[in-house]
Parts: C-alpha cells; structure tokens; sequence
C-alpha cells in the first residue's frame, strides 16, 4: 500500500511556501503527494518533478474540467477543448513523474443541466475519455476518474455509474477513483460499491464526512476498509481533506468553519489512522 497527501490543504499550485510542508509530510512516512494540476505548464512541473525526487516523495496529480472545457458538452469545440485539456494535463503529469491523475475529470464540475446525464452526453463523454486514455497509454500515466456526489456534479455519481463508464471507456489505463466523502452520500452500501468497482479500481481517496480529520466523524470506515482489504486493492490511499487556507478551495468546497487543530495535525493523525486500519487487516 502507498499512502499519499493531498496538497489542497494547503495550496492549489506549487511554490517555494510548500517546501517545508513536503519535507514534514516525508519525515510523517507518507510515501507521495498528489499535486493539484490546474495550470499547464510541463516545464514547471518537470522541476517540481526534480525537487519532489530529491525529498523522495513519489506523487499523484488531481485535475477538473469546467464549463469552458466539458468533454460531454454538445459543442465539438467545448469538447474537444476538454479532451486537449485533459491530455495537456497527462504531459504534465509526465514531465513531474506522477503515476496516477485522478478526478472528476469527466465532464464540467459544479455543471448542472436540470436533469441526470443524456445518452447522448453518456456517449460524447466515453468518446472524449477513450481518446484521453490512449494518449495515457501513451505517456504512461494511469487515470482515476472520479465519482462526485450529486450535489458536486450531475454525471457520475456513484461506484456503479463509475465502473460502467470505465467498462465501456474499456482502456487499461482508465480506471476508477474510489472516494469514501461521496461515497458516504451517494452509496447505500460502501462494501457493495467497492466490490462493484473493485475490477477496475486504480486509485483511493480517504475523506472524512465534514472533509477534515478522517477517522473522526461518521463515514463508515470498517465498511469501507473491510471491502478494500477484501478486493486486494494494494495502491495509493490518499488523504483528501479541505481547510480555509484557499478562498477559491473554500469557494468549491463550502467549508467555512476550521475543523481541526493545524493541518499538520490532520496529515499525522490521517496517516496513523490508515497504517493502524491496515495493519488490523493484513
């Protein structure tokens, strides 16, 4: 098991401020962090790249479409935006040396059209990912596409939703991204949505229900642990958390109060919480 730090507790791009977090998480044992990868810049990352090597920390990228770019939009321009923009982000992941890019990448986030996804929307969007999979293949970068609750988007809302989109996106490299936040929404039964997208599950988001501390509110980790155990699933686990630290992060997210003592606090104490959840099942 690999056990990764999201970055959006602190930052939604890189700069010299993260250095000091980076080396706290290493010396917590994290294994990697996933970087936000909102702006495409690959020369950028490839020195983030060197930087991140020299702490010895391995790493995943999070990414997201908008109105703008919306691989399932009607718009072949829109569209076809999307797919440049997804693949313009997997060379960025290229150049910074992360395995994994995961997120709701799939159509536009905080996008609503009034009603649940079209055939034909269904359709554009595993047309635009299979061509987004490909160019995966080609860099060697594996994708975690992202189930977001119904409150976030209107596409694909839950494990079943996710795992037929994959099957019919039907690439190697395009996998499922388990979160347990909306999955504790979306799932009346987290162990039969994980066995549900276990065949083509790639990537982990650990998320506590209020998005601070996991392990100290109410998404139901046995359950969820349990099935991951079950599955054989030995990839990243990675902590997903929010803070207030970012206005346009709390813009997204809508937390508006602090829900624990200091981030560090949340990495450590997220971190012992999944080694000791793991160590009770291996």
């Amino acid at each position: 098991m690999k056990y990764g730090m999201n970055l959006l507790l602190w930052t939604d791009h890189l700069d010299d401020s993260i250095m000091p977090v980076l080396a706290r998480l290493k010396e917590m044992g994290y294994d990697g962090v996933e970087v936000p990868m909102f702006q495409l810049d690959e020369a950028f990352y490839g020195q983030w790249g060197k930087r991140l090597d020299g702490l010895g920390l391995r790493r995943t990228a999070v990414t997201v479409r908008g109105e703008a770019d919306n691989p399932i939009s009607a718009d072949p321009a829109i569209r076809q935006a999307g797919i440049d923009g997804n693949k313009k982000a997997l060379d960025c992941c290229a150049a910074l040396g992360a395995e994994v890019l995961c997120g709701p990448f799939h159509s536009a986030i905080g996008s609503f059209s009034g009603a649940g996804p079209t055939a034909d929307e269904w359709r554009r969007g595993v047309e635009s990912m299979r061509q987004v999979a490909e160019h995966a293949g080609d860099v060697g970068v594996t994708l975690g596409v992202e189930a977001l609750n119904r409150f976030e988007c209107y596409f694909v809302n839950c494990a079943a939703d996710n795992a037929r989109f994959v099957a019919e996106v039907n690439h190697p490299r395009c996998r499922t991204m388990y979160d347990t936040f909306h999955a504790h929404i979306e799932e009346k039964n987290v162990a039969e949505a994980i066995r549900t997208t276990a065949p083509y599950l790639g990537h982990v988001h650990i998320s506590e229900n209020d998005r601070s501390t996991p392990g100290r509110g109410n998404v139901r980790w046995k359950e969820n642990f349990d099935a991951l155990a079950a599955s054989g699933y030995d990839g990243w686990l990675t902590v997903e958390a929010f803070g207030l630290m970012l206005p346009r992060i709390v813009a997204a997210t809508k937390i508006w109060r602090r829900m624990y003592d200091s981030e560090e606090q949340l990495a450590a104490d997220a971190l012992a919480f999944m080694k000791s959840e793991m160590a009770r099942r291996h």
